[in-house]
């Protein structure tokens, strides 16, 4: 057990050496979360809004008041013509224009350049204006009720951050012993095989509890991110996820023999299926067919479900109970092909 101590404080003296690394670990998060949470959004802000209306009465009054009262947008002008406002809007001058017509119905004329952004100004603009007019319909929007996106961000970056930093972490310390020549050395040591590679991975997992907390405690006072679940479980879940992502590195690692080959199939291999299959930015429902079963194999899709309904809905273990059955299999699986594939007498 001395000599296994004796290698975990040997890997962690040689991370904590290296301060350049330790800067984009820690730096990573940092820029990441504030970058999402305040550049990167989806929220509906100050929209540019004109007003169409051939006459002003009582009820085009007080609707015209409800959207300039309203957060989400900005009456910045009022013409008499739907042509007029179509002509705002190409030249970039107006996002959206609010037809009332003489019998009181309404026209939404939106710029589509951005798909996703109109059907949500659509949806804003029927709600600000329908909910004041009418008390039959009445909106209660659960568990994010100021429809921020970082609450949607969040629990993507904790599933994308903590997948790419173990898994390029620890099969890029592994392969850089490989490259060296000291691997060889250190396996034919007293201490078995195995024991050196958990060694080796334990300052990482500790490395990782460190940037979750990081972006936890950014999250919840920052940007105000709620942790409406229990912390613990919270924190359970994520040490699965670790261990799965570790396991992952220790997979690439027993298949890579330089460190760029490391760093490619870490990084660049899973980068592009963590942000384009996880549902991080897109839902895994609105995907072809072929897709979602591709994305189905995607280990962060699952955490990133689960982180959602512990942190946002703050619902129970219970709950969740799938998605950490298969982060189970994952970790399960990913463990024993690398363990198998790992070479004691390195070529």
């Amino acid at each position: 057990m001395k000599q296994f101590i004796s290698f975990v404080i040997k890997e962690t003296r040689h991370i904590l050496r290296d301060r350049r690394t330790m800067l984009i670990l820690f730096g990573m998060p940092v820029v990441m979360m504030t970058i999402f949470g305040f550049a990167i959004t989806t929220d509906v802000k100050n929209v540019r809004t004109v007003v169409v209306t051939s006459q002003i009465d009582h009820l085009t009054q007080a609707a015209v008041e409800r959207l300039a009262q309203s957060e989400y947008f900005t009456i910045t002008k009022t013409v008499s013509t739907p042509q007029e406002a179509e002509r705002l809007i190409r030249s970039q001058k107006a996002d959206m224009a609010v037809v009332f017509a003489k019998n009181h119905s309404m026209q939404l004329i939106v710029d589509g350049a951005d798909p996703n952004m109109a059907q949500q100004w659509t949806s804003y603009a029927q709600q600000t204006i329908v909910n004041g007019k009418s008390s039959i319909v009445n909106l209660k929007m659960l568990y994010n009720p100021q429809m921020k996106s970082s609450y949607n961000f969040v629990p993507a970056i904790m599933g994308m951050l903590l997948m790419l930093i173990c898994a390029m972490m620890t099969s890029i310390s592994i392969v850089r012993e490989k490259e060296r020549g000291t691997m060889e050395v250190l396996l034919v040591s007293p201490v078995r095989p195995l024991l050196v590679i958990i060694a080796k991975a334990v300052p990482y997992l500790a490395l990782a509890f460190g940037i979750l907390i990081t972006i936890l405690l950014m999250a919840r006072f920052l940007l105000g991110v709620p942790l409406q679940g229990s912390v613990v479980w919270i924190l359970t879940v994520s040490t699965l996820y670790i261990i799965l992502a570790l396991s992952l590195g220790l997979l690439v690692s027993s298949v890579a023999q330089t460190q760029l080959v490391a760093l490619l199939l870490s990084a660049m291999v899973l980068l592009m299926p963590v942000i384009m299959l996880s549902g991080m930015i897109f839902p895994v429902e609105s995907m072809p067919t072929v897709l979602q079963w591709i994305a189905a194999v995607v280990p962060p899709r699952y955490y990133i479900d689960a982180m959602r309904k512990l942190m946002i809905m703050g619902v129970g273990i219970g709950e969740v109970m799938k998605e950490v059955a298969i982060l189970a299999s994952f970790a399960t699986f990913f463990l024993i092909v690398a363990l198998k594939k790992f070479n004691v007498r390195l070529e």
